[in-house]
């Protein structure tokens, strides 16, 4: 009850800073730092929804690939994709609520745009590798993605001085040999999604209509429709806050 009380208040904050009323908000009280420090994690997660599993004897070096995590914590974990939506706002919603995101970004979208996702690393945020160009890797030689995985390792090192552990392929689709190549950039899982929060609401992938516990949720970066990433989280947030659940880091958890 005290951690859904910490979360009510903690969207109301987040709704008044959208309408311009932003409040002093605590943010060792409210949806992230200290939500995420409950969250205990779970054994090691299961592979991903296509087949191409890094389990087994002849694949035990390669990544997990998640979409769900175990956790004896009602949370859920927040990502977004590309990089092409900056709005100074979501910033300033990360900040004041200490919000745990991670953002998956895709050098030829995020562009000139470095410097915004630099702002959300200092207020909390969370960066990983969404490839170079945003390829569809399923079916590409090692070479090819290699390069693309390897290629924006370097250029998160470059900018950030920083190695993503988390990799997301475009699209959510890969093979065996994006494991491959995934591994051998140093990256430690694949990051999929179970939910997605779109300007139609949330859409699931497989599994029960509602949130559960351990869901990772992608929310999408198309500003073109409906509102932009910055009503969509807070309205994310309160679903998250009706179904009694709360915000986890996700890379606590992998």
């Amino acid at each position: 009850m005290r951690a859904r009380r910490r979360a009510a208040a903690a969207l109301s904050a987040a709704l008044l800073l959208l309408a311009g009323c932003a409040q002093s908000v605590d943010p060792i009280e409210r949806l992230g730092k200290k939500a995420a420090q409950r969250v205990h994690p779970g054994p090691a997660p299961a592979a991903g929804r296509d087949g191409s599993q890094g389990g087994g004897d002849a694949s035990a070096a390669l990544p997990p690939v998640v979409d769900r995590l175990p956790t004896r914590d009602n949370a859920v974990f927040l990502t977004y994709d590309d990089g092409a939506e900056r709005d100074p706002r979501f910033v300033d919603l990360v900040r004041e609520l200490r919000l745990p995101v991670s953002m998956f970004l895709t050098d030829s979208v995020v562009g000139p745009g470095y410097a915004h996702f630099a702002r959300l690393r200092s207020v909390g945020a969370s960066l990983q590798n969404h490839t170079l160009d945003h390829a569809a890797l399923r079916g590409l030689p090692y070479a090819g993605q290699r390069a693309e995985i390897c290629g924006q390792q370097e250029k998160l090192r470059s900018r950030f001085g920083l190695r993503p552990r988390l990799f997301r392929p475009p699209y959510g689709t890969y093979d065996t040999t994006t494991l491959r190549a995934a591994a051998d950039c140093g990256i430690t899982a694949l990051v999929l999604w179970r939910a997605s929060m779109g300007p139609a609401g949330l859409t699931y992938t497989h599994g029960p209509r509602a949130l559960r516990p351990g869901d990772v949720i992608a929310v999408d970066p198309d500003e073109s429709m409906g509102p932009g990433l910055t009503e969509r989280t807070t309205r994310l947030l309160r679903l998250i806050r009706d179904q009694g659940l709360t915000v986890g880091r996700l890379e606590d958890h992998l």
